[in-house]
């Protein structure tokens, strides 16, 4: 991945329902790139679905959870290019202190809290998580 794909995700992920056309002159290239591009992310499932956000009160049954990752060595983009890929983080933050990164999940089950937690430890380059679920929010 490249400055430009990068570019493109984050494009889709403010609005995934953005045109092709749109996208290319956002980005500053044809839309044949941009439709090679998102061809080319799809297969290789750095792309793996597009959804549609709600309010968070809008699914108050909907698990929610807190992961910090810790990277390994100089591994940074790498991961954040794999997080950005996984349907269940429904936002990323690079952070200091004890955690590179703090991701908030997402998930309608426990089982697929599960899942999203079992692909997230296989991305390379990550060499520990911390996971909480949410139990309330007050403010």
């Amino acid at each position: 991945m490249d400055d430009t794909d990068r570019q493109l995700i984050a494009l889709l992920r403010k609005d995934a329902r953005t045109t092709v056309a749109t996208l290319a002159g956002k980005l500053g290239v044809s839309r044949g790139t941009v439709t090679n591009r998102l061809r080319k992310l799809e297969d290789e499932q750095v792309i793996v679905g597009y959804s549609v956000r709600l309010r968070p009160d809008a699914e108050p049954n909907q698990i929610r959870a807190w992961m910090g990752v810790r990277v390994d060595g100089n591994q940074t983009r790498a991961v954040i290019a794999s997080l950005l890929g996984e349907p269940g983080i429904a936002a990323l933050h690079d952070t200091n202190g004890r955690w590179d990164l703090l991701a908030e999940l997402r998930a309608e089950t426990m089982t697929e809290l599960s899942q999203v937690l079992e692909r997230v430890r296989l991305i390379k380059g990550i060499a520990n998580t911390e996971t909480s679920i949410l139990l309330a929010s007050y403010r």
